[in-house]
């Protein structure tokens, strides 16, 4: 048997009225910090759900205007859902509005785009020129980085769509009119900034007002990276860019591009 460890005194050390209140002192210390911390978590997790929310960029479809290793603080109040929109300052997508939605082949993933045309809109391309409702459009952030044509491409919308989605492909002729895509009531067509080499709307189709998520509004930060570091997703990979970023910080990061509004 184990001999238990007797009171010397064998009498009870009595709870003084100090060691009291410095044992509810402690409790309560110890709870704030847990009501505190609750309460952080609550409020970042709203935040991130409704109001703002980090985004980077891992491709080159939206240059010169967003370039890759951009990172982005974007508004989703503005484009709030119908259930927020009364208690929110909600706004309407517009044309030439950049807007970060879940990707209709992938909502798991988000794409970053200018919108170019609303519902209702009709829209060409001929030679690289970007019509709208039979204007031609005047984009200084349009940029075409390569010398070589593309009918598909270059002149849309082309039947039949031999590089589109095959889905795509076959809805297409359903919303062309006259030579025009016409946008349906409730979506939006989207393309790149970088013209000759972005994945849009001409190749998989229109995005569906649910799947937009806000608007970017500053570029907190941007290193300079390439578009194969973010397709690298391992935990070595990961953990060799930290390095890399700690490493050099100061030489990569692009520091005129910090706080530059987005537009």
């Amino acid at each position: 048997m184990t001999p238990e460890i007797a009171n010397p005194t064998n009498v009870e050390t009595p709870v003084t009225e100090e060691t009291a209140a410095e044992t509810a002192i402690q409790k309560s210390t110890a709870r704030e910090y847990l009501e505190s911390l609750v309460v952080t978590v609550i409020l970042a997790l709203f935040g991130t759900t409704f109001l703002i929310q980090a985004f980077k960029i891992p491709s080159s479809s939206m240059e010169d205007t967003l370039l890759i290793g951009d990172h982005l603080m974007v508004d989703k109040v503005s484009y709030a859902p119908d259930f927020l929109a009364r208690l929110l300052p909600y706004k309407d997508v517009d044309r030439d509005h950049i807007i970060v939605f879940r990707y209709p082949l992938d909502p798991e993933t988000y794409f970053v785009k200018r919108v170019v045309g609303i519902p209702g809109d009709h829209i060409r391309v001929e030679d690289k020129q970007l019509f709208r409702n039979g204007v031609a459009l005047q984009e200084p952030y349009a940029v075409h980085k390569s010398l070589r044509t593309e009918d598909y491409r270059d002149t849309f919308p082309t039947l039949p769509s031999p590089t589109a989605f095959p889905n795509w492909a076959d809805q297409l002729p359903t919303v062309v009119k006259d030579g025009e895509l016409v946008v349906p009531p409730g979506h939006y067509f989207v393309m790149g900034d970088n013209r000759d080499f972005s994945s849009d709307s001409r190749y998989w189709g229109f995005v569906p007002r649910e799947n937009i998520v806000g608007n970017p509004l500053v570029i907190y930060w941007s290193f300079e990276t390439s578009s194969e570091e973010y397709r690298r997703t391992g935990a070595a990979d990961y953990a060799s860019r930290m390095f890399e970023i700690l490493l050099q910080f100061p030489q990569k990061t692009r520091w005129s591009r910090l706080l530059n509004l987005v537009h």
